[in-house]
């Protein structure tokens, strides 16, 4: 059976400071003069959302045009866009509050401090149905890591490097710090339930984890998945490009392609999933695409670069009965010179100071948000 594209919406946290990567924050006035924008707890960052569409031809528009804005907004005040998903020259020894008088963000700030001041794109796929959705979870989680691996850009945090390709990542504050993959809806009401009477979570939206299902009225009401462990991608081609690959292992997933739910084909228990999947993540987080990972499938060891040629090639039939081949094209060059993250290793390592590192990138995300000329643009 033939299954329709699926609706994609994203949400985007940006950084906005100086062009010599000084993080700036004007996050409050921004938002209040720009239409579209919200605030995070740190007035450092801000995030949008773009609508839900289908058609991946218009969604490259869909994640500029808000950019475009911002940018147009921030040069008279001598600021631009960072990259990036930490404070990668900022200080992160100081919480820098968007709205001292909101309770919620003083929650925040005490809980937590400067771990939650990060950047990051979570990609939201709509399945409506609970068992398609949860189905859906139990897989994606059980991968998650490999879209870390791919999106990692944070080496830097405070002008010096981590020792980590996603900072990010190991440092944001997973809440719950375990969280089950679930059997169904019913598992996850009660779940979501028993965090909320214990206090491990403030409200429904305290679920901070690698993946999780989202909807107008949470836990009871459900319309879509969330992944939320990609640090920021910059490039709108390549961010469409993981989003890609992501559709098409959910969609070969629900066209009913055998062995993809791992419930039912894997040999490790639900709580081992969530333990492998746990590692996984930490793992992706310091290596990347490097990575010595864990298959959901049996618990072997796999490279994070063997893995995702492995998706790559499953997914083929579905891409090119799709027309969404070529959309696929960005991964190969990451897989080929490296994600963000190791490419920025590797101009330091060669005598680039982090400060000159982050300026050419700075510049290389101005260049993103160009129009796509007719004839050199991704088709599908």
């Amino acid at each position: 059976m033939s299954h329709p594209l699926l609706l994609k919406g994203f949400e985007v946290e940006l950084f906005t400071g100086r062009p010599d990567g000084e993080n700036v924050g004007v996050a409050a006035q921004a938002c209040r003069e720009l239409e579209g924008f919200v605030t995070e707890p740190d007035q450092r960052n801000l995030e949008y959302v773009t609508a839900p569409e289908a058609d991946y031809s218009s969604l490259r528009e869909a994640l500029i045009s808000p950019r475009r804005r911002l940018r147009q907004w921030l040069a008279p005040r001598q600021l631009t866009l960072l990259p990036g998903s930490c404070l990668s020259l900022g200080d992160p020894s100081r919480f820098e509050r968007t709205n001292p008088d909101n309770p919620y963000h003083d929650l925040i700030e005490r809980s937590y401090g400067t771990r939650v001041v990060t950047a990051s794109i979570h990609i939201n796929l709509g399945i409506a149905a609970a068992d398609d959705l949860f189905r859906a979870l139990r897989l994606v989680r059980c991968e998650a890591a490999l879209w870390l691996a791919l999106s990692a850009s944070s080496p830097f945090l405070g002008g010096a490097v981590t020792g980590a390709h996603s900072q990010r990542w190991l440092q944001f504050p997973l809440t719950p710090p375990q969280v089950p993959l679930f059997r169904d809806q019913t598992h996850y009401v009660q779940w979501m339930e028993e965090q909320l009477q214990a206090g491990s979570m403030h409200n429904v939206r305290h679920l901070w984890t690698s993946v999780r299902p989202n909807g107008p009225r949470r836990p009871h009401e459900l319309n879509r998945l969330e992944l939320r462990i990609c640090d920021l991608i910059s490039d709108p081609d390549l961010l469409l490009a993981v989003t890609t690959l992501l559709e098409l292992r959910v969609i070969a997933l629900l066209e009913g392609a055998e062995g993809l739910d791992p419930l039912q084909s894997s040999s490790l228990t639900l709580d081992q999933l969530a333990d492998l999947c746990d590692a996984n993540e930490t793992a992706a987080a310091r290596c990347s695409l490097d990575a010595e990972l864990r298959h959901w499938q049996d618990g072997r060891p796999i490279n994070g670069k063997d893995w995702v040629r492995l998706l790559l090639a499953s997914v083929q039939p579905q891409a090119m009965r799709l027309g969404l081949s070529s959309r696929l094209a960005p991964i190969d060059k990451v897989l080929q010179d490296g994600n963000q993250a190791m490419r920025w290793l590797n101009a330091h390592a060669s005598g680039t100071p982090i400060r000159e590192v982050m300026r050419t990138a700075i510049a290389e995300m101005a260049t993103e948000e160009l129009p796509m000329s007719s004839d050199s643009g991704v088709l599908g």
